[in-house]
């Protein structure tokens, strides 16, 4: 595979759980779990990008590289333009962001998600989906759902439950909200996106588009602006992230701490 860097943004303002990036998971902060995650990826190099110096001192027992990052960052995809800048990356240099909040992520998906974007060279940007097994994923609005083309590249993202079932989504049928899809034809898209420098470098220079502020999906400010968007099918399954407090909770009995601690 062709070299890519992660770049993992770690804003440690969160309104659902202020200093989320320095949270303890098994005797260490949730951003030094998904450092190591990273880590065991292809990538030629691993860096996380913050706005608060407390990150940085957590993450320096680990060695971890870290860039310290503006405050003002609309978005993690904001961070990580500030990074392609600041390290004079070629325009078709590949960059992986991993959300600091996924404590859990699979390396698999990081190769994965890399080698997608390098497969398409016309592409800007890829991501992965996995498949929607239950009625009440589909209709959760914080679940986003993505449409593919035949080519895998995305047609729309939305917080809908696109595609519409217009024969059997009656209004008898959302009352009795059905246990089971009928098809495949749903997918839930992952928060795991690689990029090309020369994207990101538009990118922030573009304000949010129309669509985007209405569904509040910043993908959709890269379909506005005609960039095409990969999309594969997760190899393996995605764990969900830390968002919460409940989040938190449920992974920290999936990492206890080592014996002794």
């Amino acid at each position: 595979m062709q070299e890519f860097i992660v770049v993992i943004p770690a804003r440690f303002a969160s309104s659902r759980l202020p200093g989320k990036p320095l949270a303890e998971i098994a005797g260490e902060p949730m951003v030094a779990h998904v450092w190591r995650r990273a880590r065991e990826s292809a990538a030629a190099r691993v860096l996380v990008a913050t706005d608060d110096r407390r990150v940085a001192e957590a993450l320096a027992p680990c060695g971890a590289e870290v860039l310290l990052t503006a405050a003002d960052h609309p978005s993690g995809t904001d961070r990580l333009a500030e990074v392609a800048e600041r390290l004079a990356l070629a325009d078709d240099a590949v960059l992986v962001n991993v959300q600091g909040d996924e404590p859990l992520i699979p390396p698999r998906l990081i190769d994965q998600v890399a080698a997608r974007l390098f497969a398409d060279p016309d592409a800007s940007i890829a991501t992965l989906a996995e498949p929607i097994r239950d009625i009440e994923t589909l209709f959760n609005p914080h679940a986003v759902k993505v449409v593919r083309a035949l080519s895998g590249r995305a047609l729309y993202f939305s917080r809908a439950p696109v595609p519409w079932n217009r024969e059997a989504w009656d209004r008898e049928a959302l009352v009795h909200r059905p246990k089971l899809l009928e098809t495949d034809a749903w997918l839930r898209h992952i928060g795991l996106y690689a990029y090309r420098a020369s994207f990101l470098a538009e990118y922030r220079d573009w304000p949010p588009s129309p669509l985007e502020r209405l569904e509040q999906l910043e993908q959709l400010r890269a379909l506005h602006h005609g960039h095409a968007i990969q999309v594969a099918l997760a190899r393996v399954p995605h764990p969900a992230g830390v968002d919460t407090a409940e989040d938190l909770a449920r992974v920290r009995k999936l990492m206890p701490p080592p014996e002794g601690h």
